[in-house]
């Protein structure tokens, strides 16, 4: 039952199909563009020979993910083959690229309508777009899945309209166009041409690595279909769509419409209404690269969560299974990102080029480890060793490629690399940083403790001895009350833990058995203070006094008595200062 129940949630070929696929193959409503810019008529070959990289990119990804299918693609991969820290790199890389997908395909789509709508406000439509996408795949991928598929489909049908569209316009006007085109020279020689253009048309494959991203998600057998899927759509419309430019338009001309060529080559061979249908498709079809991000970082960032790399807080879901916290702060990211740049992207460009390179070459590498440390692992196809390297091979000249062709990207890409790198890595080794940020604590503060300690003893020594002073009261007959007044004057008046009460008794005098005992209330009445009966025999008076407070090293003016009465023979000032308090 509970099988049954989870099957009904998991995607099927086409759903799965759909969410990575609009952003792969989004890639031909630029990518032709710029494979003719930089490989001019042989833009065609450059992209055939990508789609070629694709399919040892279909083994590569087929054998890792079927050994260990789990979401997170290359940092699943290196995570399960080398150590976290590797692992992190991988991710950082990933969620850069999803960021930068995010903003550039809204950003774009937005675009595309302001072409056909004047009025619209193009930075906050694309927050609006973010927030819609955040939206509904916070309402889980079944719903999210809907929309790709409906986009997906639309997107198919509008490259195939406008295919046949272009094929009817050369079967009219023949191929002096690309005959034409054929016979310009190529700047640098035919190498050159390839080696740029291959290097720019690598740009097409973007969102191939995002199937492996959410796999968890796929009903079983699927992965390695949508691999399929998405190889053959940019093995036909990427170079075929290159082919018709080069057929149809003069190749001076590409340059002046590389943002919307498709939507341009629209209204060569349809008219304004065609160009207008390409244009919506265009809007949809980068929405749905948007989708694709927003579903791709869901699984990453999960997974690095539950790998404790991040807060567990983000793990939260909602009744529909959906990492809402996740998403949202994928949202706010993005948004931050378009803001600072202020509508801006081109430098995003940088970010997304190498950051989404740099993945497919650590997926490559991943699969290497994975055959040498976890060769016992299961999976259900294996991809030949040569064909590794030749894969890992294209993609190092590609990086390669594009850093010669846009120098300006390595800058920008660091600018934002390392800062995210640097928060992943605090957040991997939070702990011995925190115990790090202890030592320097202590280290800094110990003089300080040891300064408070000293003095803290110190004043305690100084408060025991201001303490340690005894007092003396003198009586022979007081009751407790009296006694009882005594020891609340002590108590709040003078700094003392002992006091003697004291009897001087003549002879053959003895004190009341009550006053011994009242004293033995008292002292347990008054714990804080030692009460001490003492018994003296003597004349009460001057010399007695001065004996005494000689002996127990005493001052007279530590000494009390209680009012004296008529019949007492000494003056006050007689006794040396013996204080009255009763």
């Amino acid at each position: 039952m509970e099988k049954t129940k989870k099957s009904k949630t998991l995607l099927n070929e086409l759903a799965a199909t759909a969410i990575c696929g609009n952003d792969i193959s989004s890639s031909c409503l630029y990518v032709s563009a710029l494979a003719i810019i930089y490989a001019g008529q042989y833009a065609w070959l450059a992209l055939l020979i990508v789609a070629g990289v694709l399919f040892l990119f279909r083994k590569i990804y087929g054998e890792v993910v079927g050994a260990l299918p789990l979401n997170g693609g290359a940092y699943n991969a290196l995570l399960n083959t080398t150590s976290k820290s590797t692992a992190s790199l991988a991710a950082t890389l990933t969620l850069l690229s999803y960021m930068a997908t995010a903003v550039i395909s809204a950003s774009e789509a937005m675009h595309y309508v302001h072409s056909i709508w004047k009025l619209l406000p193009v930075v906050w439509a694309t927050i609006l777009l973010l927030a819609v996408f955040m939206g509904l795949t916070i309402l889980g991928i079944g719903e999210s899945a809907k929309v790709a598929i409906g986009i997906f489909i639309f997107h198919l049908l509008s490259l195939t309209v406008l295919s046949l569209f272009c094929f009817w316009h050369i079967a009219e006007n023949g191929f002096d166009t690309l005959m034409s085109n054929y016979e310009r020279p190529l700047e640098g020689g035919l190498a050159a041409a390839i080696f740029f253009g291959f290097s720019a048309a690598m740009l097409g494959i973007s969102g191939f690595e995002s199937s492996a991203n959410f796999v968890e998600e796929q009903d079983e057998g699927v992965f390695p279909k949508t691999l399929r899927n998405m190889w053959v759509i940019v093995s036909i419309f990427n170079p075929l769509m290159a082919f018709l430019a080069l057929a149809i338009l003069p190749i001076s001309t590409v340059d002046q419409h590389q943002e919307a060529l498709l939507a341009f080559m629209g209204t060569n061979v349809g008219g304004s209404w065609l160009s207008a249908f390409i244009s919506l498709d265009a809007a949809l079809v980068l929405s749905g690269a948007v989708l694709t991000a927003f579903v791709g970082v869901s699984g990453l960032l999960e997974r690095m969560t539950l790998d404790r790399i991040l807060p567990n807080f983000l793990l939260k879901k909602n009744r529909r299974g959906a990492p809402y916290r996740i998403i949202i702060l994928f949202f706010l990211l993005s948004v931050s990102i378009l803001l600072i740049t202020m509508g801006e992207l081109g430098a995003l460009a940088g970010v997304y080029t190498i950051s989404f390179l740099l993945v497919m070459m650590l997926f490559g590498v991943g699969n290497i480890l994975l055959k040498i440390k976890r060769s016992r692992l299961p999976r259900p196809e294996r991809a030949a060793p040569i064909a590794i390297l030749l894969a890992i091979a294209a993609v190092i000249v590609a990086v390669v490629g594009n850093m010669i062709m846009n120098p300006a990207y390595v800058q920008v890409f660091l600018e934002y690399f390392i800062p995210a790198f640097l928060l992943v890595s605090i957040m991997l080794n939070r702990t011995a940083l925190l115990r790090f940020q202890l030592r320097v604590i202590k280290y800094l503060f110990e003089p300080i403790r040891q300064f408070v300690d000293r003095s803290n003893q110190k004043i305690l020594q100084v408060i025991d001895r201001i303490n340690d002073q005894e007092f003396v009261f003198f009586t022979n007959h007081d009751n407790v009350a009296v006694l009882n007044q005594v020891m609340l004057y002590i108590k709040k008046n003078e700094h003392t833990k002992k006091l003697k009460i004291v009897a001087v008794l003549e002879n053959g005098q003895k004190v009341p058995d009550r006053l011994k005992s009242d004293v033995e209330v008292l002292d347990r009445e008054y714990p804080e203070i030692d009460i001490e009966f003492v018994e003296v025999e003597g004349v009460f008076g001057p010399k007695i006094i001065r004996e005494l407070s000689e002996k127990w090293n005493i001052p007279i003016n530590f000494m009390f008595i209680g009012s004296p009465g008529d019949g007492f023979p000494y003056r006050i000032h007689e006794l040396g200062g013996v204080r009255l308090i009763i």
